[in-house]
């Protein structure tokens, strides 16, 4: 099953995450199908980068976002 979920890029105690395409099966930093945008919780209030029509072509392709992601996408509308 493919997810479109977040992977962690940034420091200790200085979280940054891409928000990527990857199988279900992968680990949290594994290797990925396709970057789709960027999350930045240590700004205030997060920043959100996101390139919508890569994410509803992989929404329609039947990827699933995790629930974190889903709360994102619905932020950044």
């Amino acid at each position: 099953m493919v997810k479109i979920r977040l992977r962690r890029v940034g420091a200790k105690k200085a979280p940054f995450y891409h928000i990527v395409v990857a199988d279900s099966r992968v680990a949290r930093d594994g290797k990925i199908i396709e970057q789709v945008g960027t999350y930045d919780p240590m700004t205030e209030p997060g920043t959100i980068v996101l390139d919508k029509e890569k994410v509803e072509k992989w929404i329609k392709n039947g990827a699933q976002p995790t629930d974190t992601v889903k709360a994102l996408i619905k932020k950044a509308k």
